[in-house]
């Protein structure tokens, strides 16, 4: 069964644009790993520059499997160039009872 999860990047300075253009890539380099799902991901931008992205991995095996899988590995290298992880209530948002967020476009 797939596992959805919600991932709280935050860019670090001046790398707003090379992280956009990594979440643009992210889940579709997942999916040629078959690791995770055709689900449409969202990403979207929060109040602070914080960016939030929704995907589905395949499955909890399928997570686990990343940890170890050098391409995964590689890709999380890039990230790390350009943000750090948060957690969810990190975000400006996350006391709101709707939340809002400006979409951040990443299927083509």
């Amino acid at each position: 069964m797939g596992r959805m999860v919600l991932v709280v990047y935050r860019p670090k300075p001046g790398c707003e644009q090379e992280l956009a253009a990594l979440i643009r890539t992210h889940v579709f380099r997942l999916r040629t790993l078959n690791l995770a799902t055709d689900r449409p991901s969202l990403a979207m931008t929060a109040t602070n520059g914080d960016i939030v992205e929704a995907f589905e991995w395949v499955s909890a095996e399928a997570m686990a499997k990343a940890h170890e899988h050098p391409a995964v590995l590689e890709m999380w290298a890039e990230f790390e160039q350009v943000c750090s992880y948060q957690p969810l209530k990190e975000l400006d948002q996350a006391d709101d009872l709707f939340a809002e967020f400006t979409p951040l476009e990443v299927e083509g």
